[in-house]
């Protein structure tokens, strides 16, 4: 039996800052609640932020979107910092869990991040949906780390 090939979001941006800031910005709870979830980025109210950062550490981004609660989870796969992050990510309740793979790295004036967000075939019309959400967080990092 094959196994369907995942497709692939895939982003890239230039940050200002140093590669170390940018990195720890994904793994840092306090950070992850000001660019990747909050009212910054859509609407919605962060619950709460867990992150256990290492490998196979598990996190849970809790959110609350009008009357539904959402916990977006995952489990480290790789940290290799600054320069590599790997994760499932997924929602609870959820059985399609996908992969999201950052590479980030130095340059003169800062750094640049590559995003791939795999997911599964099923979810394609969910890729272009996927690419717009991680640029918009990404530059709301970009803003928090200013």
């Amino acid at each position: 039996m094959n196994t369907p090939t995942a497709l692939e979001a895939r982003i890239s941006h230039i940050f200002k800052a140093p590669a170390e800031r940018v990195f720890a910005a994904w793994l840092d709870p306090n950070m992850v609640g000001k660019w990747m979830f909050g009212p910054a980025v859509r609407d919605e109210e962060v619950v709460s932020i867990e992150i256990d950062p290492k490998p196979g550490g598990v996190f849970s981004f809790l959110v609350r979107r009008q009357a539904l609660v959402v916990d977006h989870i995952g489990t480290y796969l790789k940290i290799e910092k600054p320069k590599r992050l790997e994760f499932s990510w997924g929602v609870k309740g959820m059985s399609d869990n996908s992969k999201v793979i950052v590479d980030i790295t130095t340059h003169d004036s800062g750094c640049e991040l590559v995003l791939v967000h795999e997911l599964h075939p099923d979810w394609i019309e969910y890729l272009e949906r996927s690419k717009q959400g991680w640029a918009l967080m990404l530059a709301e990092l970009e803003k928090n780390l200013s």
